[in-house]
């Protein structure tokens, strides 16, 4: 073994072993671990810190910034507080506010980016709870696992999505991806939180609230500025998303538009330094940790051998489309999803594969991957971060495995037949 592949199982280790003893040190945020992680990476190999510039995302972070700063603006002024309440309003049971509140993440996500959901959602779904009486980490829960669910049928919901798309070669892909995901998807919203509902006990209590949004409107001028400017980012994402799908002219960087719209936003705002006070700082610093650690672990050549034991070859079989989900499931767990797709999708094209089928497969199983345990995607450590600093409450990696284990197996379970025919 080499040193750089010593370095990476490391690496590897060391992330989740820490995720999972988290328990024991509930002090030790997951930024201070996956920081940690980066500094070994650098310090022992494989990269240097002349590497570090490269492997670090700019855009998404400062992406993070920008919407982190719309939505403490939005929630500030009681605009979220507002919609949420209006929401619950709604319905006149907890079963109906969960289900309901699985359909809208996840339709929101599947046409708003996922990460966007993840940085919007938490207030909204923590005010749900409050009106309607279920536990943060309940609705918390929820939100983790339908945006992700709701980000899988169509190329704009999520970053890999969206690679997928481009990757692929596939032919007019929001119609490909709605043909063969949409269905499963609604199926899985649905179902989703019904399992949950009654895995975790909750009680399904009458509802009685009645919406006055008005009167939890602090601010109004400050509600209007994040109202225009969190209405017109996400507009301009899912429009420049389309266009370049379509292939008309586009903007390349699209994770910068937050940001941007958000230096406008600092200007308007009533307390500007508020604002950027509300800033998850810790869930930056893991990004930036995140993508060195991964850049090591990717290095360390310990995945490679990993994907050419289990798919040698490609021939359209029930075996590679069941093979590419394995692959996937396992994998964005060690990576995450965005940097798994990017690297497998270099290995599908060198053998050869154009089949919409496999594509699609991998768009599927990688997004998925996010629900089966708290690394499988960014935007569980989005959530995670803000119950914890916000609200004083968890999930671990154990109670994160527990529920989701089941519910990846069934999301699974319902996507395959709609892959394989």
């Amino acid at each position: 073994m080499t040193a750089d592949a010593a370095v990476a199982l490391l690496l590897a280790a060391l992330v989740v072993g820490g995720m999972v003893a988290r328990p024991i040190y509930p002090k030790l945020p997951t930024w201070s671990l996956m920081s940690l992680a980066a500094f070994i990476a650098v310090f022992l190999g494989p990269l240097t810190v002349d590497d570090v510039p490269r492997v670090i995302n700019v855009e998404v972070v400062l992406f993070l910034v920008g919407m982190f700063s719309i939505v403490a603006l939005a929630e500030l002024s009681g605009l979220l507080d507002a919609f949420a309440y209006w929401f619950v309003s709604l319905f006149k049971s907890r079963l109906s506010v969960y289900t309901a509140s699985s359909l809208l993440f996840g339709l929101m996500s599947a046409f708003a980016v996922n990460d966007t959901v993840a940085l919007m959602g938490p207030p909204v779904a923590a005010a749900i709870a409050r009106a309607s009486g279920i536990e943060y980490r309940h609705m918390f829960l929820l939100l983790a696992f339908s945006l992700t669910i709701g980000s899988v049928m169509t190329p704009i919901g999520n970053p890999q999505n969206m690679l997928i798309a481009v990757e692929s070669g596939i032919k007019a892909p929001f119609i490909t991806f709605l043909s063969r995901l949409a269905i499963p998807t609604l199926i899985n919203l649905i179902i989703t939180p019904v399992v949950l509902f009654k895995i975790l006990g909750i009680k399904n209590e009458r509802v009685s609230f009645v919406a006055l949004p008005k009167e939890l409107i602090k601010n109004g001028r400050d509600a209007a500025v994040a109202a225009v400017v969190l209405i017109g980012t996400v507009a301009a994402m899912a429009a420049n998303d389309l266009a370049a799908l379509s292939g008309h002219p586009h903007i390349h960087n699209i994770g910068f538009i937050p940001f941007v719209a958000a230096s406008l936003l600092y200007f308007f705002a009533s307390s500007p330094r508020e604002v950027l006070a509300r800033v998850e700082w810790g869930t930056v610093i893991f990004f930036l940790a995140m993508f060195i650690t991964m850049e090591a672990i990717w290095r360390g050549g310990i995945l490679q051998p990993i994907i050419s034991a289990v798919l040698p070859t490609y021939t359209g079989s029930a075996y590679d489309i069941l093979a590419i989900t394995a692959i996937s499931l396992f994998l964005s767990q060690v990576l995450s999803n965005v940097p798994f797709v990017s690297l497998f999708s270099t290995y599908l094209h060198s053998l050869g594969v154009t089949d919409p089928k496999a594509w699609l497969t991998l768009a599927m199983a990688s997004t998925i991957a996010g629900n089966l345990t708290l690394l499988g995607a960014a935007s569980n450590i989005i959530i995670l971060e803000v119950l914890e600093t916000r609200f004083h409450s968890t999930i671990t990696f154990a109670q994160f495995i527990k529920y989701g284990s089941l519910i990846t197996a069934i999301n699974t379970a319902i996507y395959l037949p709609f892959l394989l025919i």
